[in-house]
C-alpha cells in the first residue's frame, strides 16, 4: 500500500492490486475516500464531512499530474 503523498492530515495512497481507471485513496483519521484521477471525481467515501471532501478534491486537482505520474510509475513498471 504505497503512500504517494501526504498533505497535512491527508494521506494519498494506492493499494498494490489496483485496477483501471486511475484513482487514489485518501485517508484522514478514521475517514477514507476514493477519487478517480481522470476526471477528478469522488467515487466513494466514509467518515469524512463535506468540507473535508471538498478540500481533498481540491488537493487531488492541484496534484493530479503528480498522482497520475506516480500511478504510471508504480503500475506500469
Amino acid at each position: 500500500m504505497p503512500t504517494v503523498l501526504i498533505i497535512g492530515a491527508f494521506r494519498f495512497f494506492f493499494y498494490s492490486n489496483e485496477h483501471l481507471p486511475e484513482h487514489v485513496h485518501v485517508e484522514s483519521g478514521e475517514g477514507v475516500a476514493k477519487y478517480s484521477l481522470r476526471p477528478v471525481e469522488l467515487v466513494k467515501s466514509s467518515g469524512l464531512n463535506a468540507s473535508e471532501l471538498s478540500k481533498i478534491r481540491k488537493l487531488v486537482l492541484e496534484n493530479q499530474v503528480t498522482l497520475l505520474s506516480k500511478w504510471d510509475e508504480y503500475f506500469n513498471n
